[in-house]
């Protein structure tokens, strides 16, 4: 049995993100196609045989939660309390997602550790099986297990794996800021915004039609979040001059991101970016297929 494990986590972005309901218990509905790209954190998870068990965390970025409320910690303890696992678990987490990006950066942890915590204590638990655990924990959790790209309806954990995706490249834009998903989702009036047609970017998305995509894709949650933050109009916007076929927020904000038909536009792109905006992390990235 192996002592320590590791995997990338990677990132998502929403390539049009819909709304369309509550559950009844104050839960939002969403329709929108999930992409991770080509930017993770690492997770390493390792074990050390003792009576009980023990959970700790570390991270060569210490502004992330290091205790119990971090979806890493929560995924770990959700096992071994579960399966009645015993041992000392440590978690370590090469951070490289920004912070508070709308990205799944702590969905994306807390799924890897699911993983490597099946793998470790070798549980033989599948895929479907982790995503009914890790919907427990955060909606963004199943999608971050089943990976790629795929349709996610009801809260999250309703996926249709999506297979292929158009010749792209993404360029990624992360202003120095948080929103707060909750105030988002709190302050969303669903009978004044304008609802994209998702079945048409997800037809689009399907053939490869990358300009179909990019004219038709939105995301309902832009506005809140950009209503209330300029840079995110601003960065949308330089996207655009820089040659970006669309360009987006993604999730809750405040990440936004271009679509590029390569990667050296996009990089390009990039560069000028990072002069005009020196304070954004930004990153060209490709996706994961």
């Amino acid at each position: 049995m192996a002592n320590s494990v590791s995997k990338k986590a990677y990132a998502k972005i929403n390539i049009g993100l819909d709304i369309v309901g509550k559950t009844d218990n104050g839960y939002h509905l969403l329709n929108s196609i999930m992409q991770q790209v080509d930017l993770y954190d690492v997770i390493t998870v390792s074990r050390e045989d003792e009576d009980g068990y023990s959970i700790t965390i570390d991270s060569n970025n210490h502004d992330i939660p290091l205790d119990e409320t971090n979806l890493a910690y929560k995924a770990a303890d959700i096992l071994m309390k579960e399966y009645k696992l015993s041992g000392k678990v440590s978690i370590y987490i090469d951070k490289r997602i920004p912070m508070a990006a709308g990205m799944a950066g702590g969905s994306t942890d807390g799924a890897a550790v699911l993983e490597l915590i099946n793998e470790l204590f070798e549980l033989g638990l599948s895929k479907d099986e982790l995503k009914g655990i890790g919907v427990k924990l955060g909606a963004d959790i199943p999608f971050c297990i089943e990976g790629k790209g795929a349709i996610c309806q009801g809260i999250g954990e309703i996926m249709t794996p999506l297979g292929t995706a158009p010749d792209m490249a993404v360029l990624i834009a992360k202003p120095p800021i948080s929103i707060s998903t909750k105030y988002v989702y709190t302050h969303l009036k669903l009978d004044s915004v304008i609802h994209p047609d998702m079945d048409k970017v997800i037809t689009a998305y399907k053939s490869g039609d990358l300009k179909t995509v990019a004219d038709s894709m939105g995301n309902v949650l832009e506005s809140v979040s950009e209503k209330e933050n300029e840079i995110i109009t601003s960065l949308k916007a330089s996207m655009l001059e820089e040659g970006a076929v669309g360009s987006l927020m993604s999730g809750s904000g405040p990440t936004v991101f271009g679509l590029f038909e390569d990667m050296t536009l996009a990089s390009k792109a990039g560069e000028k970016m990072k002069e005009k905006y020196p304070d954004v992390f930004i990153q060209a990235v490709n996706l994961i297929k």
